[in-house]
């Protein structure tokens, strides 16, 4: 072979390796963009200065936030699910038609956040719009310029020359404000984006619906068994906490203990005063039964105790008020100075004026004395009711007792089991059995 035949072959060769290299080097920088970028256009037959105008009327809608990827965005190196924070911006082109009409083209670019399991491999990333996007904003500008008028062929298209970019003006969002809230989108894809914020959620965040609704129902049934679960109907409860439980139906009985408020007990027995109740096994108490609230169909209060206690006040008078020593042996109060009121019934024959009324009327007593020995308590260390007749008796409180009780940390019945009785049996009314 001839040297101008190998001249001429080593040119053709070099010839072809810089076109194929060239070749190579457009496919691998014209891929990603192509794959980053998508761009759709429609001719309509008005002006390019009214198509200007109608773009400019739904600037709002070039850029915003996208509550999912699936449906706006191909899928690209990882899962959908894995990206957050979706985010668009649109770029409009408008240019004027040789033969008249406007040609309008929509590129769009998606950026999201990639979460990956290593935070090093975590970032912003760009994505493919499938063209969703870049549809609705040409339904858009077809509804502003009067939906009809527009002749509307969507093509997708390899990106314009530089040159013609800069021939011609582009309309762009701002980069990269938020929206404002009270943007649009046209009717298809509006129903599209409630579908998907509903249903593209991550299968983490299913799974984690998925078990809460689980626990949900579970918790919904056990409140359903309990509510239909049979509540024993013989059952007391306490009212207020530091109910004494004693051991036996007496005001002078020492307390077993002291209940809490909603404490429940199995009442045995009751009568007009007092609830005999099951502590726990062979263990029994009593509780002064207007300390409690007593089982549906039973008054926490006896009828006949109740019409006693409403005329306390006029079934006694007071006929003397003085300061004066404690008569009697009690050492809480043995020679100190106490409150007295001597008391009388206003009917001698009156049969009302039992145990129960007595201590109503006393408790109005302290209750009227109290403000006066809370001002001077260095002086008068208690309050003493006397009730002056034959089966009458005596009934001391210290003014300890009285500032607990009147600052609500002793009920009534806890207040009397402080309390000095004397004869203790004059109080004490057992009454009668009335269980049913």
């Amino acid at each position: 072979m001839s040297a101008g035949s190998s001249v001429s072959r080593q040119v053709l060769l070099g010839v072809c390796a810089v076109v194929l290299t060239m070749f190579c080097i457009g496919t691998f920088c014209a891929g990603p963009m192509m794959a980053q970028s998508n761009v759709s256009e429609r001719t309509f037959p008005q002006s390019k200065a009214e198509v200007e105008r109608a773009v400019a009327a739904i600037r709002v809608s070039l850029a915003g936030h996208l509550p999912v990827l699936d449906g706006f965005a191909k899928p690209a190196d990882h899962p959908l699910d894995h990206y957050r924070r979706g985010y668009y911006q649109t770029t409009v082109h408008v240019s004027s038609m040789p033969t008249g009409g406007s040609l309008v083209r929509v590129s769009t670019k998606v950026t999201a956040w990639y979460a990956d399991a290593a935070s090093s491999r975590s970032g912003y990333q760009l994505l493919t719009s499938n063209g969703r996007i870049e549809a609705d904003l040409l339904d858009q500008i077809a509804e502003q310029l009067g939906n009809g008028s527009s002749e509307v062929q969507a093509t997708v298209a390899p990106a314009p020359p530089k040159a013609a970019a800069a021939d011609e003006p582009a309309i762009s969002a701002p980069s990269p404000a938020f929206p404002a809230t009270d943007r649009t989108f046209s009717s298809s894809i509006s129903h599209d984006l409630a579908a998907q914020s509903a249903n593209g959620r991550s299968p983490e965040t299913q799974k984690s619906d998925k078990s809460k609704n689980a626990l949900q129902a579970e918790a919904d049934s056990l409140q359903e068994i309990l509510k239909n679960t049979g509540h024993p109907k013989n059952l007391v409860a306490v009212k207020k906490s530091g109910t004494p439980v004693v051991a036996n139906p007496s005001l002078t009985a020492k307390p077993e203990f002291l209940a809490s408020m909603h404490d429940e007990f199995e009442m045995l027995d009751f009568n007009s005063d007092w609830v005999h109740v099951r502590i726990s096994g062979l263990s029994r108490g009593w509780i002064w039964r207007n300390s409690v609230e007593m089982p549906e169909g039973i008054a926490d209060k006896d009828s006949s105790s109740a019409s006693a206690a409403a005329p306390a006040a006029d079934l006694f008078k007071v006929i003397r008020e003085e300061a004066s020593t404690f008569p009697g042996t009690w050492e809480p109060l043995k020679n100190k100075n106490v409150k007295i009121f001597s008391v009388q019934k206003v009917d001698d024959d009156a049969k009302t004026a039992g145990a129960k009324a007595r201590l109503e009327y006393t408790k109005v007593l302290m209750e009227k004395g109290y403000p006066d020995i809370a001002r001077k308590p260095q002086d008068i260390a208690g309050i003493v009711v006397i009730f002056d007749s034959a089966d009458g008796g005596m009934v001391a409180a210290t003014t300890a007792t009285l500032q607990q009780w009147k600052a609500g940390t002793l009920s009534d019945s806890a207040l009397w089991h402080k309390c000095f009785f004397d004869p203790p049996e004059t109080f004490d009314s057992a009454g009668v059995s009335a269980s049913q």
